[in-house]
């Protein structure tokens, strides 16, 4: 992993800044990222599927429902024409959600151009297929376009309030990396590039699961034990899982998989951690759910990362216990239970 550096010529990463970008999702991410890229002096668009909630954005200039209190930069301006926001941005910055991501690349697609260049945010895994985003990205729009993924450790609320953040950008392409980097780097924001597409993705995937465990744990009040082994051999599943892949270990020992899992397991901010320890407190799932009032992606990503480590072999106990209390009615306690009562084995394994 390389830590992005600035362009030599000064003139160069200023006319690149100029550039408007646009960012599609409008959700506490998406409006994060385009607020850090507005207040790094790039001209952002962001867009919505929601008109009514778009024109509140606008009206207001902040995002009252997920962000409350943090301004637009002047430098943000708010679309709710997809098309329009398309072709407001050379480069685009997808964050929806998983299960959306399809529909989005899809409704863009028309209003791309020869030099548009396309980098996500979302994490997970396509509900019922198991794609990873790359694929669905390639399946919409083949391999013409630039493309990029972002991920790491940060929670919405702290990039938009320019809290110090650190993230990785991945890309087979390295002038969009660099590119997309510098956009982002500023002085709360620190970010490094990296190749590994599927590395990258898959820490900032899995570790939504392990997430949700890691709230349980919490919830049933098993201590500070419990928590640390579980985000220690949690971290070994997603190793796992990246060798059956090809992913690079340095990648999920970083920022990208390590980092973010950490993050996402131990701080309360993480929907999938209230959602396990709503579930760990004896709380219906559904009811649950509901009360976060957001999508919670380790639901559904469950279900497809234990059907990918059943196909590539890979022993993923902690994965198939979450997934057992999502979608099997399993109860907290039994899916400790089960691990708990596994036959002894060596750590390395």
């Amino acid at each position: 992993m390389r830590e992005h550096q600035d362009p030599s010529h000064a003139g160069l990463q200023e006319q690149m800044k100029r550039t408007p970008i646009t960012v599609l999702g409008a959700g506490s991410w998406g409006t994060a990222l385009a607020i850090r890229l507005a207040v790094n002096h790039n001209n952002t668009c962001l867009w919505g599927h929601e008109p009514e909630v778009m024109a509140t954005l606008e009206r207001e200039r902040q995002n009252r429902q997920f962000l409350p209190g943090i301004s637009f930069p002047e430098q943000l301006s708010i679309e709710a024409d997809l098309s329009l926001a398309v072709h407001q941005g050379r480069d685009l910055l997808i964050a929806v959600p998983s299960h959306a991501l399809r529909e989005v690349l899809t409704r863009a697609a028309p209003a791309l151009e020869s030099g548009s260049r396309i980098a996500w945010a979302t994490k997970g895994l396509e509900n019922r297929s198991g794609k990873f985003m790359h694929e669905i990205l390639e399946e919409v729009l083949g391999t013409r376009y630039p493309s990029a993924v972002l991920s790491g450790p940060t929670f919405a609320q702290e990039v938009a309030a320019g809290l110090p953040t650190a993230l990785t950008v991945a890309s087979n392409n390295p002038p969009f990396a660099n590119a997309l980097a510098s956009r982002l780097h500023g002085k709360t924001m620190r970010v490094y590039t990296s190749d590994d597409i599927i590395g990258v993705q898959l820490g900032g995937t899995v570790k939504n699961v392990l997430a949700i465990a890691a709230g349980i744990s919490d919830g049933l009040q098993l201590g500070a034990n419990s928590r640390a082994a579980l985000i220690t051999r949690g971290l070994a599943e997603i190793i796992r899982l990246g060798d059956a892949l090809s992913a690079r270990r340095e990648t999920l020992m970083g920022l990208a998989g390590v980092g973010d899992l950490i993050l996402t397991c131990t701080d309360d901010q993480s929907r999938n951690r209230r959602l396990g320890l709503a579930l760990g407190r004896g709380t219906p799932l559904e009811i649950a759910i509901r009360e976060i009032g957001q999508v919670v992606e380790g639901f559904n990503t469950a279900r497809e990362v234990v059907r990918l480590a059943r196909h590539y072999k890979v022993d993923m106990p902690i994965s198939e216990q979450v997934f057992r209390v999502l979608h099997e009615n399993l109860s907290p306690g039994e899916a400790v239970h089960n691990l708990l009562a596994r036959e002894l084995k060596a750590e390395s394994h």
